[in-house]
């Protein structure tokens, strides 16, 4: 009976630790906006938010990659108890996403679906915490999804700082669709697979399968830009006018 008590003891006390890591998280996000938009007062709201989601990306990347137990096997244990590391690493993306969610309210244009996006998330990754399972599978989730964020944001910052429609800006296009690619179509499938027919709860297994279906949408949108972007950059290139430059 002492052991069955302090065994519940130790996880209500896992349990209190993690949400009061969210609430830490949330705090230390929003903190982290106001410095950069008090030191960057004048780029827009959009732009210092782009900086704290780039911040995030690249955090949960590395928190993500130190919480994999065994890497000829990313996503080993299927279906099995949460790590400390796998629940610590999620709660700061939960923690992420609680602020952004929040942030997206107060920009000149409040978009539906990104608000959407984070809710779903939200409750995914929750329910995550909530069963403390599927840990391994929603690590490697965040991996895949987070990978290719860096360089999404890259590709509006540098526009705001001048660089639309360059060389450099087609480059972090390139490079953020080539590893979007990789990551969404080629890891996504297989993720989405080990999920789907592991011994997981329904939730996990929908989020799992809603992830994978809009992964592709956006793939689908992205190889769109990618061909008009190099279309336009040839156009130009072999145009009288650019011909006339060089010479």
């Amino acid at each position: 009976m002492l052991t069955i008590c302090s065994v519940e003891g130790r996880e209500t006390n896992m349990e209190d630790d993690i949400a009061n890591l969210i609430v830490l998280g949330v705090l230390s996000w929003t903190t982290a906006f106001l410095l950069i938009r008090k030191t960057l007062y004048k780029r827009s709201f959009d732009f210092c938010n782009r900086i704290v989601s780039t911040i995030h990306a690249t955090l949960a990347v590395i928190l993500a990659s130190r919480s994999v137990e065994d890497w000829s096997c990313p996503v080993c244990p299927l279906a099995s108890k949460s790590s400390l590391k796998q629940r610590q690493t999620l709660a700061v993306t939960v923690a992420y996403l609680i602020y952004d969610l929040i942030c997206g309210l107060f920009e000149e244009r409040v978009s539906l679906d990104n608000t959407v996006h984070h809710l779903v998330s939200i409750v995914g990754i929750g329910a995550g915490l909530a069963y403390q399972k599927c840990g391994s599978e929603q690590v490697a989730a965040l991996f895949i999804t987070e990978i290719s964020s860096p360089f999404l944001h890259a590709r509006e910052l540098l526009k705001e700082l001048g660089y639309r429609d360059t060389d450099l800006n087609l480059a972090a296009d390139i490079t953020f669709a080539v590893i979007f690619s990789l990551a969404r179509m080629v890891g996504g499938p297989y993720l989405t697979f080990v999920t789907l027919f592991a011994n997981n709860p329904i939730l996990i297994k929908a989020m799992g399968l809603g992830l994978q279906l809009v992964s592709t949408f956006w793939f689908y949108k992205i190889v769109k830009m990618v061909i008009y972007k190099l279309t336009k950059k040839q156009k130009v290139v072999s145009s009288p006018l650019h011909s006339r430059k060089l010479n």
